[in-house]
């Protein structure tokens, strides 16, 4: 899923965690370029059609919360197969891990999360939304310290689909109120019982109830009371235990009847404290009783067996019976069970791996998944594994078993440049392979891909990198480089871009008795080689001193028929090709000229542009 784009405009960057209900990401909005958390529903909800419509209608009301103290909701989509929520990136970590860490948390600091978690509902339940699911996985805590809490209303549609999964049920069934252990309703003030428990959790270190099973945990929250605080913590005053009492009341209308209560008598229960006086606080009787009774499952049922209505003693006599049954069947199915040793049934066929598990008295449990390295219907690997201590037989082994490849379509690539394939790759589910080729093409236009493998059309194991070829362009013509000894930059310049060359700016300056300051004095690639456009010539140039100049004295006689002619007499030496002397004259006239010559030279002396004589002189 890392780097998959969602609706064209949420792209995946890494998985920060995942629950019974969703995977959790951090992905950034490439359209406002903000980081943000990404949800994507498990595949045993997306199937689910009218989950996801009660989710998505659920989720957009949510929306329209706008809490410093809430996640912000921006966005709910689906793409193909996979609906997603996108949320508010928060920079921290959640108060579950916080807790862990740390132990009790100092009663300041405790009791301020809790009145930032008592805004945020009191401003959801004032929108009409009851949150449900109230727990410290679902409040994160910022690096500045601001609680932030999350997954306002996905809680409710969840638990339908979810309370027969035990995973969700031991994540949840810590802080679930009487009410809806007892298969009632929940309203605001179950929000303010969940709250309660996270309060207590973090004043003293642990939860009020404990268990071996979800239903065990859930009727101690309808019969039992907790032990007070102060017995684990001693630093918790007696006000700050009453206010937490208070919100643990088991029946509703006696706990706090909002959350803007809660936090005011929060804030009183500290007062006191930090500002060294003695101050009156009104104390519920309900709330006194309770931390000074009793404590324990009898002390509970004698004190709200009255209350219970007879369709919640129903669903408690059901639990009941399920743990006795439970009980029962764990008693005959695991005790003085012969054990047996796990053979090892992986990379075998499901159906032979079935066979070897039963002839050794054992069971097995199937989860499929796709796998590109083990072929359709073997088995990729098991739980527990041969490497293990001896199981009682009629143990589940977990055979998880390949689907074969994930197989998905190829786009079509080909005269598309590289970014907007890189993004129909990512819509596919593939990749592209890094970096892409490239090759010279007369018929595609440079940046536009030519070629690609696998080919358009085909089908791929998800993840396949597609290689693609690159074009660039037409194959460049290929040039004679001139010479450029003895030119100066601007005229060696001038001469390659004639010859749709260029001249090395990176210049190397030498000394030189041949050539004159600021000639150059040799050349790479040198003169007469071989050079494709837009190669750039490398240059060496003189700082001097350069030769000394000599005179020559050139005699020439001008034809006698006639007519005038032109003499003209050309230097060719240190300081390149120069024209030393052009004239006009009569016929039979006799020229006699001294040309300055610098180094080595070649005099040649033209009449009418004909040369008529050469020499080199030293």
């Amino acid at each position: 899923m890392i780097g998959r784009m969602l609706g064209n405009r949420y792209e995946i960057i890494e998985q920060l965690g995942g629950g019974g209900m969703a995977i959790v990401y951090k992905g950034r909005d490439t359209i406002l370029n903000r980081l943000v958390t990404i949800k994507l529903l498990r595949p045993d909800y997306t199937s689910d059609e009218d989950f996801v419509r009660r989710f998505r209608r659920e989720a957009q009301s949510v929306a329209s919360l706008s809490h410093p103290n809430i996640v912000s909701i921006y966005d709910v989509g689906r793409e193909k197969d996979m609906d997603y929520l996108v949320m508010e990136y928060v920079d921290g970590e959640d108060l579950r891990s916080i807790i862990k860490r740390e132990g009790p948390l100092e009663p300041p600091t405790a009791v301020r999360i809790a009145r930032q978690i008592c805004d945020a509902l009191d401003h959801a339940h004032e929108n009409n939304i009851v949150h449900r699911d109230v727990k410290p996985h679902n409040i994160l805590i910022t690096k500045s310290g601001r609680a932030k809490l999350t997954d306002f209303g996905i809680a409710r549609e969840a638990s339908a689909a979810t309370m027969t999964t035990s995973d969700t049920i031991v994540g949840s069934v810590h802080y679930l109120s009487p009410e809806q252990a007892r298969g009632e309703a929940p309203d605001f003030r179950s929000d303010i019982y969940s709250l309660g428990v996270v309060l207590y959790e973090m004043l003293a270190g642990g939860l009020p109830f404990t268990g071996d099973t979800p239903i065990s945990i859930a009727l101690k929250h309808v019969q039992s009371c907790p032990d007070p605080i102060s017995k684990r913590n001693p630093a918790i005053t007696e006000s700050l235990e009453l206010a937490v009492m208070k919100a643990l009341n088991k029946e509703p209308e006696k706990r706090y009847q909002s959350a803007r209560e809660m936090s005011f008598r929060l804030e009183e229960s500290l007062l006191g404290e930090d500002a060294g006086v003695t101050r009156v606080i009104a104390v519920d009787k309900e709330d006194m009783k309770a931390l000074k009774s009793p404590v324990g499952p009898a002390a509970g049922r004698e004190s709200h067996q009255r209350k219970l209505k007879p369709a919640g003693w129903a669903a408690i006599i059901a639990l009941i019976v399920l743990v006795a049954a439970v009980g029962a069947y764990g008693y005959y199915m695991f005790v003085n069970v012969p054990e047996v040793e796990v053979p090892s049934v992986v990379n075998k066929p499901l159906a032979q791996a079935e066979a070897i598990l039963k002839e050794n008295r054992l069971k097995s449990t199937v989860k499929e998944q796709f796998n590109s390295n083990v072929q359709a219907g073997y088995v990729i690997s098991q739980d527990p594994g041969p490497d293990g201590p001896k199981v009682k037989v009629n143990r589940e082994i977990t055979l998880v078993v390949s689907k074969g490849s994930d197989l998905q379509d190829v786009p079509n690539l080909v005269t598309l440049d590289v970014v907007n394939a890189r993004i129909e790759l990512t819509k596919a589910g593939l990749q592209m392979e890094e970096p892409p080729a490239e090759e010279s093409s007369s018929e595609v236009a440079k940046g536009l891909i030519i070629s690609q493998q696998p080919a358009a059309y085909q089908r791929a194991p998800r993840d396949t990198k597609v290689k693609v070829v690159v074009s660039k362009g037409p194959e460049p013509a290929s040039r004679n480089v001139p010479d450029l000894r003895g030119m100066t930059l601007d005229q060696a310049r001038a001469k390659l871009a004639e010859l749709s060359l260029q001249l090395d700016e990176d210049k190397i300056y030498q000394t030189s008795t041949q050539f004159l300051s600021g000639r150059i004095v040799s050349q790479y690639p040198g003169a007469g080689e071989q050079a494709v456009d837009g190669t750039p010539v490398k240059v060496y140039v003189s700082n001097g001193p350069g030769p000394s100049y000599r005179d020559a004295e050139i005699k020439v006689t001008v034809p006698n028929d006639g007519v005038n002619h032109v003499v003209k007499i050309t230097v060719v030496d240190a300081r390149g090709t120069n024209d030393a002397y052009i004239k006009e004259h009569s016929p039979g006239e006799r020229v006699v000229e001294t040309v300055r010559y610098w180094g080595r030279a070649t005099i040649n002396v033209y009449v009418d542009n004909k040369l008529e004589k050469g020499q080199v002189v030293d």
